[in-house]
Parts: structure tokens; C-alpha cells; sequence
């Protein structure tokens, strides 16, 4: 039956981009003759404004666009460009301590989306992917963002799921002076702490006819948050017929993050033929974390442990408990120029060209994790699996500090560095042959350096117990669920063994096989090239188009051996060079003045992340993981479909029903298996889980997306002020020819439905939105067996914004996220009763403040 309707459902897409080829999100055009900037007859401000060149950018454009101005994206409490943009058709966001971080699009993995500022491919400074963090970019600092879901061949092919372009401001970009600032000050439930962040922009033009430009703009924002995590067990084992854990770990989280920015942006229009600018952007991001940990190791495995074993219950003899601190302190920071123009060449040719250099470094100067950890047999417990919220209640002993001996430290520095250069030159001409056509050209080359340097000291601790390092302060986590008993101070600790020097000793093999195998060096550099032409003929628009990219990448790693040195060089090569071929063709077609019909088939191409392909070892002995490269990996490569209806019915309302389809070859996933009494990087670690990307055969994903907005301006006063948006996207997928296994499995990272719901009014000078964003579940790693398989839970949230204009210059608000209190839950195997692997919560966070625009 499934087989049936996804052969139905593709029949009907391939159907579709025949006869009616396209997908775009836009505004409202206006009706022929009339001028753009007389909406409905009155001038439209605020919100509706907002909302109105969106559309109107998504109806012009001639591929698939959703679209978000800067003045709409500060209508909800988004505090970055991925909690803004997860309110478009069939986009959400992966999350990191409650915080949108990683774009997805249609539900693919946030790797396989190409981000673009002001045009020119992003930098990514983490060392183990190329996705970018979308909340290191303040969503104060952004002109506008676009999310492309059909390519043409002017853009980068390296976005199977699409391509998230954030431009920043120009000065020409409005008609006059103008300038903003805001301020905002919060609470945040969780820890009582009081965030708070504010930002400010001027611009303008000047000299002779206005024509030099400026736009300044800065942010800064200060966040102190708190998560509480159960940490639950990645290997859940039938024993005796029912289910059972083999850990339990109690997590708390207490972090600072800082994030700064500014923009530059400069702008010379000597003459209407020729513009010239610069485009500047710096961005830093700091989080400063401690972690406590609190783990009971659940014997499973020795015979005779567990005992009146009911289908929830159970009780074992022996438990060992582990308590941890981690520090990490982490500095990011990226910044980008670009020089750019566009001259005006006569008979309607237009040249443009762009250079853009990008320094993106991750600097993490402390990863520090002090272990002390009892005996085998130090208590007895029971555990109760009836809730996902599962509980193991330990003996009296797990809660005295004297239980633990001092195990092991870790002094771990990590800095990661990207430095990406790109060169391109676009040159546009009318088509001689057709009346009403242009062919456009160009070149592009990528040059990408990345290189990760990693420093880690292991030492064994011994002597003392965490008697000598531990402090109580009564408090729980989960409204107090679970106590948490002893912790341990890391300043207690580092004092003890600051004056006893000898409680530590040097672990050469874990120390300096660690080391060694996380570093590395790549350069990528892609060349590529591109025909393509727009030929209008009536109300009938087509884009065909060749990319071609050429690839070559040189990666250097370092070996691990009983002889190796921390002085060791890199002493592992390998090189790869392939040229792929991207056709692609995008239709638009506009029967009316209010019906707009879309459809494309284009090609796209999927690297693999850097780390992924160097033959590198990362071991977590204290955690037992360990996590392996693969140089054999291949990119992703694969043929898009898109079609799509757009019904423009007032200047705010869209309704639009679309389909897509992806066929992918090489899908990348993430394996794991557990391997007993193993030896990685000269470690030998009891019991591992490790885990390794592989390439699978290939993958398909279908999906439909509806979406409708409007305002309800037919009603009577004050009732015209209310509108609603709301999409939702259903996404079908499956993978085949994982290595060792003959099942199917959905694409890694994808949701079956995505949706956002807005609920908003604006008149008298109110401005109020309620929204709820959703992501449904999807499998982030594949296990032995489907009963292994690792899957992160549904998420929906409620977020809230009340505005009041005091006057035109001044407007007050209030705020409020995460109001249901949404919690990131992770879990293994599909089938009820989920077991849980992780859950974790945020709380809910309130702001007020004021803005001031003039």
C-alpha cells in the first residue's frame, strides 16, 4: 500500500512539472498599470508591510523562494537567523541548549544546505561539518533572508536541500537617513536569570546626488541559561523478556553566551550605469559552560544482577556510580568582506562581479572534565521504566561523597580554523534570437583552507575521594525528580591537586593518541562554471541552465602508533578530484494576474563533511564512545523535482499547494555498533559504542507543502486587523543499501511533517503574533538492528509577541518562548514504548523592551 501511494504521489509530481513546472513563495504583485508602492490604496506600515514584500519577493521570483525581511523577523522573540527563518514553508531547525542553530529545509540534513551571505558561500568554523551555525548571526544584523529550494545554474550545486541566502543592509536599500536601536531585558525560568541584549543601525547616503552610501549596524546580547538533562541509556537490552537500561546519568548545565556583531556596508553609485560597494561583517560568539553529572552504570550484563523483574521494574545488587564536571569555554568568530559591482555595458548587458574573503576560527581554550568513580559493588538500586522520565533510585551510599575515588582529568584545547577566499563574474545580454530573452555566464572559484589542531592531557587521578572536592547545594533537576546528591567543585579539585602534585599521573597513550588523530588539514578548492538563459514567451517564463564544478581536495592527518610523539607531524595524504555536471531547468507560468504555476527539475550535489573523510579516531573514554572517519565516503548526488500552485488573492494573502521530489544516490549515515574489549587510538576501552559515517545505495523524498496567509481585511473594524499563516509540509522518504543491512530506513535527519502556525493583528498601533513551530520526529542514527535505531523526538513550540507603538519613533513589547515548555527528547527504536536515550528541557524565557526607529 505504501509502495502504491508513493508511486501515485511521484506519478502526480512528474505530472505536474510537465504541464505546470515551479515552486516559489512570494507577495502579491500588484495589477497591471498600478504602482507597487500604492497598497490596496493606503500605505501599509509595520507588519503587514513586512509581510507584503515577502510575498511580492517570492511571486517575482522565477525559481523556488520563500522569503523574510528584516522588519518581519523581529515581530517574534527570534534571537538569531535560524529561529527566524523556521517559521517558513517547510523549514525548521535543529536546536542546541533551546537556541535554532542549524537550518533544515524540507526536513534534509542541515549539511546539505548551502548558506550565502550577500551572495557569497558562508564559512563554517566548527571542525566537524560544514554546516553552518545560524546562531552566531544576530537576526537584528539582517537586511533580508531567502530560503531557495529549486537551484538555477548561477548557484552553488552543493545544496541538496537548499540554499539559505542572508543579505545584510544597504543604504540604497531605503529612501533616506534612517536609524534604529533596541533594547531588551528578560527572566528565564529555568535558573531566574535575566538575559538581556540590544542593538543599534544608521545609515544614509551623502555627497553629491546621494551617491555614496553607509549602513552601521551592532548587537550584543548576554544569556545565562540553565538546561536540566536526563542522559538516558543508547543501548536498552531485553533481559528476561522485557526492556532494560544500562545507564542512567542526570545532567545539569549552566552557560553564559555572549554573541557581538557588526556590519559594515559602504555603497558608490558614481553613475546609474555603475555601483560599487563593500560588505562587512564580524561576528563573535562565546559560551562559557559548566556541566555536572551524576551516572549509575545499571549491570545488565552480569549474570544474576537484575532481580523481580516485573515489565516495568526492577531491582540489581550491585551499582557503580560516576560523578563528573566538565568546564568548556568556547570563542567563535567569523568575519567576511566582500568587494562587489555591477556595470551597466549598453544594450541592456549588465557585468558583475564579486571578491569575498572569510576567516572563521573556533577557538576552545578549556574542555576540562574531572571523573571520580566508585567500585563495581558500591550500592544497590532500582529502577522503574514506566514513564519516559525513568527513574533509578540508588542506596544511601551513591549520595556519599567518600563512595568516589578520584579516577581521571582531561585539559583538552581545541582551535579550528576556515579560511575561505571566493572570486566570481557574472556577465547577463540579451538574446538576440528571441524578443523578450537573456543569456547569462560565469565563472566562480572556491578556494577553502580548514585545519583543526586538538591538545589533550589525560592523567589518572588517585589518593583522595571526592570527599576532598565535593559540595552540596540541596538542589534537583526535573522539579525535583532527581536529586542530585554530591557535586564536584572544579576549583576544589584543581586546588587539591595543585597542592598534591603526585595524585596525578600522566596517561602518555590516551593523551597523545587522542591528540593526534583529531588533527587535520584540508583544502578544497571547486572551479566552476555556468550557462544559463530567462526566455519569456507571454506569460510563460523558462530557465535552462548548465553548472559545471570541478573538485579537488588534498586532506592530511596524523597516525597513531605505540612510537608516535606529540610532536608527531601529519604523516596520512590523500587527494580526490572529480568534475560533475548539473542540468537544470525552472518554468514559471502566469495564466492570471493572481495565479502563478511553477515547476523545476534540477541536479545537486552533496560533499562529505571534512571530518567525516579523514581517517581520523575520537575517543570518549569517560563516556565509552568512540568515533571513526571514512575516507572511502562518497558525495551525495542527486535529481530534484518541484512543482507547484500559488494563488495570489489580495496583496497579504497567498494560498499554494506544491510537490517535490528528491532522488539521491550515496545518502551518508551514521552507524553505530558496540564493540567489547576493543583498542582505538591506543586506548582499550571494556565496552564501546562506536559510531562511523557510511554511504548507503540511494534515498528518495517525497513531500507536499500547503501554505496559505491572509488578512482578514473584508471584516469590519477592529476586527480587519487579524490575519492567520499557517504551513505544513508531509515528507516521505527511504534509504536502501546501508552496508550489512537488507531493510529500509528513512533519510537521516528527516522529518515526516514539518508546520508553523501564526496566529497575528495589527491596527491602532498593536501589533501582536502568536506562533507554533513543529518538527516532527526523524532518525539521527541507524543501530544493528531497527530495535538499536536512534531517534530525536517531535518538537512544537508556542512562542508569543505584544507590541504597542506609543508613537510613530517609539514601540514597546513584551515577549515570550518556549511558552509549553518544549523539551529536546532523543530515544531508540520507533516502536511504542519509546525507549529513552535523552531528554532535556529549557524552560520557558519572557523579554520586554523598546524600540526605536527614526
Amino acid at each position: 500500500m505504501r509502495a502504491r501511494r508513493r508511486s501515485a504521489l511521484r506519478a502526480l509530481l512528474i505530472t505536474s512539472c510537465l504541464i505546470a513546472p515551479g515552486i516559489a513563495l512570494a507577495q502579491a504583485a500588484p495589477p497591471m498599470g498600478q504602482d507597487e508602492t500604492a497598497l490596496d490604496e493606503i500605505i501599509v506600515t509595520g507588519q503587514r508591510a513586512a509581510q507584503q514584500r515577502a510575498l511580492q519577493d517570492k511571486r517575482n521570483a522565477d525559481n523556488f523562494v520563500e522569503a523574510l525581511s528584516a522588519d518581519d523577523a523581529g515581530k517574534l522573540p527570534d534571537q538569531n537567523v535560524g529561529e527566524s527563518v523556521r517559521r517558513l514553508p517547510g523549514v525548521s531547525v535543529a536546536n542546541d541548549q533551546g537556541e535554532g542553530r542549524y537550518v533544515i529545509i524540507r526536513g534534509v540534513a542541515p549539511s546539505l544546505a548551502n548558506v550565502t551571505l550577500n551572495g557569497q558561500t558562508a564559512a563554517a568554523p566548527e571542525p566537524d561539518s560544514r554546516q553552518v551555525k545560524l546562531d552566531d548571526i544576530p537576526s537584528a544584523l539582517i537586511g533580508s533572508v531567502s530560503v531557495i529550494k529549486s537551484l538555477t545554474a548561477d548557484l552553488d550545486a552543493n545544496a541538496i536541500a537548499g540554499q539559505v541566502d542572508i543579505v545584510t543592509l544597504s543604504a540604497f536599500d531605503r529612501s533616506g537617513p534612517f536609524a534604529t536601536a533596541r533594547l531588551v531585558y528578560g527572566e528565564l525560568a529555568l535558573n531566574g536569570e535575566h538575559p538581556y541584549e540590544g542593538d543599534a543601525t544608521i545609515g544614509g547616503r551623502f555627497g553629491l546626488d546621494d551617491q555614496f552610501g553607509f549602513v552601521l549596524s551592532a548587537n550584543y546580547s548576554h544569556r545565562p541559561i540553565r538546561s536540566e538533562n536526563l542522559q538516558g541509556s543508547s543501548n536498552w537490552t531485553t533481559l528476561n523478556g522485557y526492556q532494560v537500561p544500562d545507564d542512567f546519568r542526570i545532567r545539569e548545565y549552566n552557560l553564559i553566551r555572549e554573541r557581538q556583531g557588526a556590519v559594515i556596508n559602504l555603497d558608490w553609485r558614481p553613475t546609474d550605469a555603475l555601483s560599487l560597494y563593500v560588505r562587512s561583517t564580524y561576528s563573535n560568539f562565546t559560551d562559557n559552560e559548566t556541566r555536572d553529572q551524576f551516572r549509575i552504570e545499571i549491570p545488565v550484563a552480569t549474570a544474576g544482577a537484575i532481580t523481580g523483574q516485573t515489565a516495568t521494574t526492577g531491582s540489581f545488587t550491585r551499582g557503580r556510580g560516576t560523578r563528573f564536571v566538565r568546564r568548556r569555554e568556547e570563542d567563535d568568530t567569523t568575519f567576511t568582506v566582500t568587494l562587489g559591482g555591477t556595470l551597466d555595458i549598453g544594450d541592456a548587458s549588465e557585468l558583475s562581479g564579486q571578491l569575498s574573503f572569510t576567516r572563521a576560527e573556533k577557538d576552545d581554550p578549556l574542555r576540562s572534565e574531572w571523573q571520580f568513580r566508585s567500585s563495581a559493588t558500591a550500592f544497590p538500586g532500582t529502577y522503574d521504566v514506566s514513564e519516559n522520565l525513568y527513574t533509578v533510585t540508588a542506596g544511601p551510599a551513591a549520595y556519599l561523597a567518600a563512595t568516589y575515588p578520584a579516577r581521571s582529568v582531561n585539559y583538552d584545547v581545541r582551535n579550528a580554523v576556515e579560511n575561505l577566499t571566493q572570486a566570481r563574474i557574472d556577465y547577463e545580454t540579451p538574446l538576440s534570437m528571441f524578443e523578450d530573452a537573456t543569456v547569462k555566464v560565469g565563472l566562480k572559484i572556491i578556494d577553502r583552507d580548514k585545519k583543526n589542531e586538538r591538545d589533550i592531557r589525560a592523567f589518572t587521578a588517585a589518593g583522595f575521594t571526592l570527599a576532598s572536592a565535593a559540595y552540596m547545594d540541596g538542589t534537583s533537576v526535573f522539579d525535583g525528580r532527581y536529586p542530585f546528591g554530591p557535586r564536584v567543585s572544579y576549583d576544589l579539585a584543581q586546588a587539591y591537586v595543585a597542592a598534591n602534585p603526585t595524585a596525578l599521573t600522566f596517561d602518555q597513550a590516551g593523551s597523545v593518541g587522542n591528540s593526534l588523530v583529531n588533527d587535520y588539514e584540508a583544502n578544497e578548492q571547486i572551479t566552476a562554471g555556468y550557462m544559463m538563459a530567462t526566455a519569456h514567451f507571454g506569460d510563460l517564463t523558462v530557465i535552462p541552465g548548465l553548472r559545471v564544478e570541478h573538485t579537488e581536495a588534498d586532506y592530511r592527518a596524523k597516525s597513531f602508533t605505540l612510537a608516535s610523539t606529540l610532536t608527531q607531524g601529519f604523516n596520512i595524504e590523500a587527494s580526490r578530484q572529480y568534475t560533475d555536471y548539473f542540468p537544470g531547468v525552472n518554468v514559471k507560468w502566469e495564466p492570471t494576474e493572481t495565479l502563478v504555476v511553477r515547476g523545476a527539475i534540477t541536479t545537486a550535489i552533496g560533499r562529505p563533511n571534512y571530518y567525516d573523510v579523514i581517517p581520523t579516531t575520537s575517543v570518549d573514554s569517560g563516556a565509552g564512545t568512540v568515533a571513526l572517519g571514512n575516507p572511502d565516503l562518497e558525495a551525495l548526488r542527486s535529481v530534484n523535482f518541484d512543482a507547484a500552485v500559488e494563488w495570489y488573492l489580495t496583496r497579504d494573502s497567498i494560498i499554494s499547494v506544491g510537490l517535490f521530489n528528491k532522488q539521491i544516490d550515496n545518502p551518508i549515515y551514521t552507524s553505530t555498533r558496540t564493540v567489547v574489549g576493543g583498542t582505538f587510538a591506543g586506548q582499550v576501552l571494556p565496552t564501546a559504542q562506536v559510531t562511523q559515517p557510511l554511504n548507503a545505495d540511494k534515498a528518495e523524498v517525497t513531500g507536499l507543502e500547503l501554505n496559505i496567509q491572509t488578512q482578514f481585511t473584508f471584516l469590519s473594524s477592529p476586527f480587519d486587523g487579524l490575519g492567520v499563516s499557517a504551513n505544513y509540509t508531509w515528507i516521505e522518504s527511504e534509504a536502501s543499501g546501508l552496508a550489512g543491512q537488507s531493510r529500509t530506513v528513512p533519510l537521516f535527519n528527516q522529518s515526516p511533517r514539518v508546520a508553523s502556525a501564526q496566529l497575528f493583528y495589527e491596527k491602532y498601533g498593536i501589533t501582536a503574533r502568536l506562533a507554533y513551530s513543529f518538527r516532527d520526529r526523524f532518525l539521527d542514527t541507524v543501530g544493528a538492528t531497527a530495535n538499536n535505531d536512534l531517534y530525536t523526538d517531535a518538537l512544537g513550540q508556542f512562542d508569543a509577541r505584544l507590541s504597542y507603538d506609543i508613537r510613530d519613533e517609539v514601540t514597546i513589547f513584551v515577549e515570550g518562548s518556549n511558552l509549553n515548555d518544549a523539551r529536546f527528547r532523543r530515544f531508540q527504536s520507533e516502536q511504542r514504548p519509546y525507549q529513552t536515550v535523552e531528554e532535556e528541557r529549557y524552560g520557558r524565557s519572557v523579554r520586554a523592551g523598546v524600540s526605536l526607529k527614526f
